[in-house]
């Protein structure tokens, strides 16, 4: 089964990264949801939270404000002024 690569990343650190099954966030245009597959897409992160299903382990919640997110090729990359996990 195909996952995600994803990178959770501050202003001056990295928050979380790993394989994820899913992840869903708030964009500046409303929630969106990532599969692995998903077409390439570039949105600016609204206020709210990043929910990370990730292969194995529990759901992670993070709160992440000020930045973007980037999908291209079953990597996910979110990048914030702040972020943390919650």
């Amino acid at each position: 089964m195909a996952e995600l690569s994803v990178s959770v990343v501050a202003a001056d650190r990295e928050v979380w990264s790993g394989a994820a099954k899913q992840i869903s966030a708030r964009t500046t245009e409303g929630d969106i949801g990532i599969l692995p597959g998903h077409e390439p897409v570039l949105g600016i992160l609204g206020q709210g939270e990043v929910r990370i299903t990730p292969v194995s382990g529990s759901p992670i919640v993070a709160r992440a404000e000020d930045g973007f997110l980037s999908v291209e090729n079953n990597t996910v990359t979110i990048v914030a002024g702040l972020a943390e996990i919650l």
